[in-house]
């Protein structure tokens, strides 16, 4: 009597998958060749099935493996750096230090701060003060967006010096408050 087949799990699948991405990257399958191997991969109902899809792709030697992670290395750390440098070069929103509470950033004229690029609201966003000099920042149903570190914001985002608040096409530098 055999014993059943083991039922893949989803790390066994984000393994193969995993395996059928980076071969595909390096060049050992055809786009239609992959497709259709991570379509069966997503339908595989053990781990044998898993084990066939990859079982004719050549194994990686280990020194292949090393470059390939020391080049992932050096792009993510090459992206990292032009983020810096380009962050620097943002103008500064230096939050204000009076006593209100609420400051509206838009293209209106009603606004505390009026920025009149097109991809800026009439009403876009809101700053809000809490009690204790920190700052919530909240987006008024613009149509463009507002963003936080580069994250769309959805709800109240708490702001503190250093983030990069965009509203629209505008990005800021959050800075100490002046």
């Amino acid at each position: 009597m055999s014993s059943p087949p083991v039922r893949a799990s989803d790390g066994d699948r984000e393994r193969a998958l995993s395996e059928l991405r980076d071969r595909a990257a390096e060049g050992r399958l055809s786009m239609e060749t992959f497709v259709g191997r991570v379509d069966m991969a997503l339908r595989a109902r053990s781990r044998g099935e898993l084990d066939e899809l990859i079982a004719d792709l050549p194994h990686r030697g280990r020194w292949r493996r090393r470059i390939t992670e020391a080049v992932g290395s050096v792009s993510d750390f090459t992206q990292r750096i032009e983020a810096a440098w380009r962050r620097p070069r943002l103008p500064r929103l230096a939050l204000p230090v009076d006593s209100r509470a609420r400051y509206v950033v838009g293209r209106g004229t009603a606004c505390d701060l009026v920025l009149t690029d097109l991809t800026v609201s009439r009403v876009h966003a809101e700053l809000r003060k809490d009690g204790d000099d920190s700052w919530t920042l909240v987006d008024l149903g613009s149509m463009n967006g507002t963003r936080l570190n580069g994250w769309r914001v959805a709800g109240p985002a708490r702001v503190r010096t250093g983030d990069e608040v965009a509203f629209g096409d505008c990005a800021f530098l959050v800075a100490a408050q002046a």
